[in-house]
């Protein structure tokens, strides 16, 4: 297997961290299921922050996180190292994530919108969790693809060039996705919170 460190390995402690992975990645296409328990452990916390916020719940990221695992076990050996391990099982992850969500859009079941009774009150706590609930229900507004490039770039904390790899897009095509992201959220934010139009003060 070759190792390429490319350029957006994110200097020397990025850079080891991938190696290490290469050489988990090389044992576990050798059929070594030591390593692939290292390398599932290593990545089941990042792949449950990310899938978690974006399926909304547990038994669904488990499913997402179980298959993209099972497809890292089947393709280790075909990977080239053309991009940094992290961002090839990313990519994976994304791809089923992506069809999970397809299937909730297609059932048409729309989360139920925070009411009146969920507004914010003096509590610091209880403001952190309903900001953090009406910015959930804004992403969920965004078509999927925007809302991927949010959760990628804000929550992840992948670069446009990690974002785009994992996307199969041109950068260009994530920044403008993000723009339009960004649009969309400055508008639906302050309609959520009753604070645009008519809105309380």
């Amino acid at each position: 297997m070759t190792t390429f460190l490319g350029g957006d390995a994110g200097g020397a402690g990025a850079g080891a961290a991938n190696a290490a992975e290469l050489r988990l990645l090389e044992r576990v296409a050798q059929g070594d299921r030591q390593a692939f328990q290292e390398l599932y452990i290593a990545y089941h916390r990042r792949l449950a922050r990310f899938l978690r916020r974006l399926t909304h719940g547990y038994p669904i990221a488990e499913e997402i996180i179980n298959d993209t695992m099972y497809v890292v076990w089947r393709k280790a050996a075909g990977f080239r190292g053309q991009s940094q391990v992290s961002t090839w099982i990313m990519g994976i992850a994304y791809r089923r994530a992506l069809k999970a969500l397809k299937r909730e859009s297609n059932a048409a079941h729309a989360p139920s919108t925070p009411g009146s009774e969920d507004l914010p009150t003096t509590d610091a706590a209880q403001l952190t969790d309903e900001l953090h609930e009406w910015l959930g229900y804004a992403l969920d507004q965004l078509p999927a693809e925007q809302r991927m490039v949010v959760e990628l770039t804000y929550y992840v904390g992948l670069s446009c060039q990690e974002t785009a790899t994992i996307m199969d897009c041109p950068v260009n095509t994530v920044k403008t996705r993000m723009f339009h992201a960004r649009r969309k959220l400055r508008t639906a934010l302050p309609q959520l919170g009753g604070l645009a139009g008519g809105g309380q003060p």
